[in-house]
């Protein structure tokens, strides 16, 4: 039986986001393994998801903050598993863990003479434009690695010109539509969501006369949600509840800031959820404050789920919003212009009632419905298949 080798830093990627990969590879006769720092749950609460998918799995021991012991550590482990695994396919994700991977396999082919394909899906490069000095340390280790790269790919439109403009990459760049929305499933979950009891007003003690804005993610610095809680000051005259999903580092430096903002009666902290769909499907309208993203999958949830969006005007996020179209884009990071786009969200002098400003809302959410589906499971699954199926043939 052939052997694909999928590699990230920390578990619960795969479960959370390659599950459709993982159905693909073993349709076309392989045996997966998953090689991953199992001790380090990011996605989820723990490893069960894993349970009954037929993945082998491999403890690797990367580090969040790694040092040059730790990563050699790491190259050493991944050297070790591929000579002893013997794979016929790696295909790695998240920058730290996909540079260590593709060393190795480098190494691992020139001692066995074996043309094992390398797959990266970079699920945003850390360089772009705008970013931070210091995040372009990361272009030329991207651009060094591109050789040892059979393919090389990319979920936006920014990452997929660069690569193909600057990288010389072994096989060749390909674009996805990020991981693909199952919009079949996800009709099917709004149909019974419409059944379910769940009440977010009474759930999280909000007014029944508030309106709800929602933002998802891991709450760290990358996800920037002091700027709505900031942004929430400027709002206290509307009745607004901000529900804040997601668990992470800085949870209790927000929830400081909003006392001390004097925010914290509007402002909501629901932890990880599980219903993240019975949340999104009555809330009235999506933030996204982001200071870096690839293709977030927060967005595209909340579009599919028809919902207005607010967030910052970044790769990625422009590849799914359109300005006034599917809700508005912020171009900077101030709080004041997030409370800016909020209040027209909820309030205009040109729309005499609450109803004309919920209308907006509709026609909005419906814009992200339509615009959704160019992103559906099925796109994504069709160019993925024809990717492993490229590769196959070489080996």
């Amino acid at each position: 039986m052939k052997k694909a080798l999928l590699i990230t830093r920390v578990s619960g990627f795969i479960p959370q986001f390659e599950m459709n990969d993982v159905k693909i590879l073993q349709e076309m006769g392989y045996e997966v393994h998953y090689a991953a720092n199992f001790h380090e749950v990011v996605y989820g609460k723990d490893n069960s998801r894993l349970e009954g998918t037929g993945i082998i799995q491999h403890q690797i021991d990367f580090y969040r903050l790694p040092s040059p012991g730790n990563l050699h550590k790491a190259y050493k482990q991944l050297k070790k598993l591929m000579l002893k695994g013997d794979f016929d396919l790696i295909h790695c994700h998240m920058p730290m863990s996909a540079a260590v991977a593709r060393v190795a396999a480098n190494k691992v082919r020139r001692m066995t003479g074996k043309n094992v394909p390398v797959l990266y899906t970079a699920h945003g490069f850390h360089f772009y434009t705008g970013a931070p000095l210091k995040n372009w340390i990361f272009y030329p280790i991207e651009k060094h690695l591109a050789r040892y790269t059979d393919r090389l790919i990319l979920i936006n439109n920014e990452d997929y010109k660069r690569a193909c403009d600057k990288f010389k990459v072994r096989g060749s760049v390909e674009r996805i539509m990020g991981i693909g929305m199952d919009l079949k499933k996800l009709e099917k979950t709004i149909e019974e969501e419409k059944m379910s009891d769940f009440d977010i007003h009474e759930k999280y003690n909000i007014d029944k006369k508030n309106a709800v804005i929602v933002s998802v993610g891991e709450l760290t610095h990358r996800k920037n949600n002091i700027v709505m809680l900031r942004a929430m000051k400027e709002l206290l005259d509307l009745d607004i509840t901000y529900v804040i999903c997601g668990k992470g580092p800085m949870e209790e430096e927000l929830k400081k800031e909003a006392k001390e903002l004097g925010v914290e009666d509007h402002v909501r902290f629901a932890g990880y959820v599980f219903n993240v769909y019975d949340i999104l499907s009555q809330a009235d309208c999506f933030v996204f404050p982001s200071l870096q993203e690839g293709l977030p999958v927060a967005v595209m949830e909340a579009m599919a789920m028809g919902l207005p969006v607010i967030a910052t005007d970044i790769r990625g996020i422009r590849d799914l919003i359109k300005h006034s179209k599917g809700g508005y884009l912020v171009n900077d990071f101030e709080p004041e212009n997030y409370a800016v786009k909020i209040r027209r969200m909820f309030t205009d002098e040109y729309r005499k009632s609450k109803k004309d400003r919920a209308l907006r809302r509709k026609e909005m959410g419906e814009w992200n419905k339509k615009r959704i589906k160019k992103f559906s499971l099925e796109i994504v699954d069709k160019k993925m298949r024809q990717i492993y199926e490229s590769v196959d043939k070489q080996m």
